[in-house]
């Protein structure tokens, strides 16, 4: 038997429709989202707290609490110098220690003084030695001491902070006070007042101590690498946050001597009447 030829069903093909793919909407990200890991902006200071006059045995004293930085800052002097070879005939020898306590940080660390103790000690008095009238006190010495209570990053710059706050407290004449404040960088970002975390992970860490009313930078360093325009850049975020440190201090040394706060008012007398004239009859009788 012969098979019946078979007829397949040829349906039209529709012509190929190409999909055209939408552009997504990529959302540029602003320059001021950006923020820190504990929320700041990158201009932005951790809380500040000054008092002034906290050590009765001291001439001079100051408290800072910087952030979580707890730092007591003690002045003695002037007083003789000792031993009398190192002494200065024609100004005085200004002194700073600066010593972490063994508590301060975690884990504990050594009560021995470090090198990088004795550095931040140098680097004090280098600041801080433009600021006071060391030729008023010819043999003689002042005596900074610095104590870190708690440590949360830039120490340095808030033991600068206390320390000028003290030698006012402690009455010796100065030139101005004298303001200090980090500025680094991290992820690509120029950041004010660096916290423990941003000082340890920064790319760069720029202290700057400045005398805010002589317009003087009384100290300059620098850690890492950083560009000429983020350098000049740096720079003046550094003295801003200067400017409002100083306005911290001067606030701490008015509370302290009761400038600028309302005073009583003095007791009004009650007017003095005149006095009755006498007639002349009166004065011959």
């Amino acid at each position: 038997m012969s098979k019946k030829p078979t007829t397949r069903k040829t349906t039209a093909r529709k012509p190929a429709v190409e999909k055209v793919e939408k552009p997504k909407r990529v959302r540029k990200a602003k320059a001021d989202s950006w923020r820190r890991t504990d929320g700041r902006a990158f201009d932005e200071l951790r809380t500040l707290k000054i008092e002034s006059g906290v050590l009765p045995n001291a001439d001079g004293s100051a408290y800072i609490e910087m952030g979580r930085n707890k730092i007591l800052a003690g002045v003695f002097g002037p007083r003789e110098m000792h031993p009398k070879h190192a002494a200065k005939p024609n100004e005085a020898v200004l002194r700073c220690r600066y010593h972490m306590a063994p508590f301060s940080v975690d884990p504990r660390r050594s009560p021995a003084p470090s090198r990088r103790d004795q550095e931040i000690s140098m680097v004090m008095r280098s600041a801080l030695e433009p600021a006071v009238f060391l030729e008023r006190y010819p043999r003689a010495s002042i005596d900074v001491y610095i104590e870190i209570l708690e440590a949360d990053g830039g120490t340095r710059c808030a033991s600068i902070n206390a320390a000028a706050v003290a030698l006012v407290d402690a009455g010796i004449p100065m030139r101005d006070l004298v303001a200090a404040c980090a500025v680094g960088k991290i992820e690509d970002h120029l950041i004010v007042d660096l916290g423990d975390y941003e000082d340890k992970k920064g790319q760069s860490d720029m202290p700057v101590a400045y005398m805010p009313k002589l317009g003087k930078v009384t100290l300059l360093q620098m850690d890492g690498t950083q560009s000429v325009e983020e350098n000049e850049k740096a720079l003046a975020l550094a003295i801003e946050g200067c400017k409002k440190v100083y306005e911290v201090q001067r606030e701490a040394l008015k509370k302290k001597y009761g400038i600028d706060q309302p005073q009583d008012k003095p007791q009004e007398l009650p007017p003095v009447e005149p006095e009755e004239e006498h007639s002349k009859e009166d004065e011959e009788q």
